[in-house]
């Protein structure tokens, strides 16, 4: 039997025009770095921490399409809505056509107990019954993602849409964060812009107070705040304890003490 395999994949190798082949390879990577050179960071495809491709992004695969002159049809091929217990899941196929032909097609998957749309970023739950349309729709641009990026060949150089994976990134960092690390993030907005939080504290401690209190605020740096915060209590108890024993201590002891 593995002779057999073995044959049959000889022969499609024979078959092929090597030279078509490579004519081919050199098309692929020219349009990768057409590709590369077109997409804005942050708009068409966006970095994301601890990753090791560019994120392709739904504005940049509808680029990519146009680019190609393909068109793109959704089908929902399965789905859950359970409005008893307020599940919603949707499995959608993106197929590709050029000319009326299928080139390719693409699936993409969500429901509404991912993270992102269960819970709120103070941990309350969602509203499901809310959630359905967004649920469908990104199940959507899922689908659309995988799809361009098998049919521009753009594995190599993006990885699947996972933006909203920053907020599974950004629980991470929530969780392990510590407050030495916590003292070090830095201020990308506002006056205190390029200061770290120990900066900013030591500078204009009501400062964080406010940040606390604004819902915008990312939850990384609040709890950075929140560390730091947490972290300054605990020295000054620490040191009011320490103050408490030394007064506690006897004269004559404490004059044994300095002796030595």
């Amino acid at each position: 039997m593995s002779n057999e395999k073995q044959a049959n994949s000889l022969s499609i190798i024979e078959s092929v025009d090597i030279g078509a082949v490579q004519s081919t390879l050199t098309k692929i990577s020219q349009f990768q770095a057409v590709v590369q050179n077109m997409l804005k960071k942050d708009h068409d495809y966006g970095v994301i921490p601890g990753t090791p491709k560019p994120t392709l992004l739904k504005p940049g695969a509808e680029k990519i399409q146009m680019l190609l002159g393909v068109t793109s049809e959704y089908e929902v091929i399965e789905h859950i809505n359970d409005y008893e217990n307020g599940f919603f899941a949707f499995t959608v196929r993106c197929i590709i056509y050029k000319n009326g032909v299928k080139i390719t097609e693409g699936l993409g998957h969500c429901n509404n107990r991912e993270p992102k749309f269960y819970k709120r970023k103070d941990g309350s739950i969602q509203d499901p019954y809310e959630k359905v349309n967004t649920v469908l729709k990104m199940a959507k641009k899922r689908a659309q993602i995988d799809a361009t990026l098998t049919l521009a060949s753009l594995s190599e150089v993006f990885t699947q849409d996972i933006e909203d994976m920053q907020d599974f990134i950004r629980s991470e960092q929530v969780e392990t964060m510590t407050a030495k690390e916590a003292a070090q993030i830095k201020l990308t907005f506002g006056k205190h812009k390029g200061k770290t939080l120990k900066e900013v504290y030591k500078e204009q401690p009501d400062y964080l107070d406010w940040l606390l209190t604004q819902d915008r605020t990312d939850p990384v740096i609040k709890k950075g705040i929140e560390l730091m915060f947490e972290a300054v209590r605990q020295q000054a108890q620490q040191k009011q304890v320490q103050e408490e024993s030394e007064q506690n201590v006897p004269i004559d002891m404490r004059d044994d003490n300095e002796n030595k």
